[in-house]
C-alpha cells in the first residue's frame, strides 16, 4: 500500500482537485492519504467524490507531535465526529495516543536517537508509542537518517515489537 502523507486540508472541491488532477493525480496511485478536520467534513466529502470505487481511504489528523500544535481536545473532537460520519473512508488517526476503538491509531514522531529537533518536533521511543495504544508506529529520520537503514528498521520493528508485548501484560 501507498500511503501518502499530503495533509489534504482545503474546502471540498479544492481537494478534489487537488486529489484527482494536476500532474499527480494523487487519487490514482495512492491507497492512503492524510487530512486535517480545519475544513470540516467537506475535505472528507471531497475526497471521496473522485475516488471512483477505486479502494482509498485516510487517516484524520487528531494529534501532532510537534511543540505548540494547535490539536486540542475541541479539535480532537470534531475530528472524531467528522470521521465518525465518514467511516467509509476514514481508516484511522494520527494521533499520539487512540482516539477511538474503531479506528486504527498511528503515532507520529517516533525516533530512538533524540528527543527532538530545533524546529519543535518532539520524539517519542518506539517502545512507548506502542505500549501506549499505536497501532502503527511512523519513524521518518530515524530510518531515512540512518547509516544502516536496514539496521535501523530492524530496530524499530524489534522495539516496537517488545512494546506491543509490554502492553498485552
Amino acid at each position: 500500500m501507498i500511503f501518502e502523507d499530503r495533509k489534504f486540508a482545503d474546502i471540498g472541491n479544492t481537494v478534489s482537485l487537488q486529489y484527482s488532477a494536476g500532474i499527480y493525480k494523487i487519487v490514482e496511485w495512492a491507497d492512503i492519504v492524510t487530512v486535517h478536520a480545519v475544513p470540516g467534513p467537506g475535505v472528507v466529502a471531497g475526497l471521496k467524490a473522485v475516488t471512483a470505487n477505486r479502494p482509498r481511504g485516510g487517516l484524520m489528523l487528531a494529534e501532532m507531535s510537534s511543540k505548540g500544535n494547535l490539536c486540542t481536545p475541541e479539535y480532537q473532537a470534531s475530528a472524531l465526529s467528522i470521521s465518525k460520519a465518514h467511516a467509509d473512508f476514514i481508516l484511522g488517526f494520527i494521533a499520539m495516543k487512540p482516539v477511538d476503538e474503531g479506528f486504527l491509531t498511528l503515532t507520529p514522531g517516533v525516533q530512538i536517537a533524540s528527543k527532538g529537533d530545533a524546529l519543535g518536533q518532539v520524539y517519542r521511543e518506539p517502545r512507548e508509542a506502542v505500549r501506549g495504544g499505536s497501532d502503527v508506529i511512523i519513524v521518518g529520520r530515524g530510518i531515512t537518517g540512518a547509516k544502516d537503514i536496514h539496521g535501523a528498521v530492524a530496530r524499530y520493528q524489534q522495539e516496537g515489537w517488545e512494546g506491543y508485548l509490554e502492553r498485552l501484560n
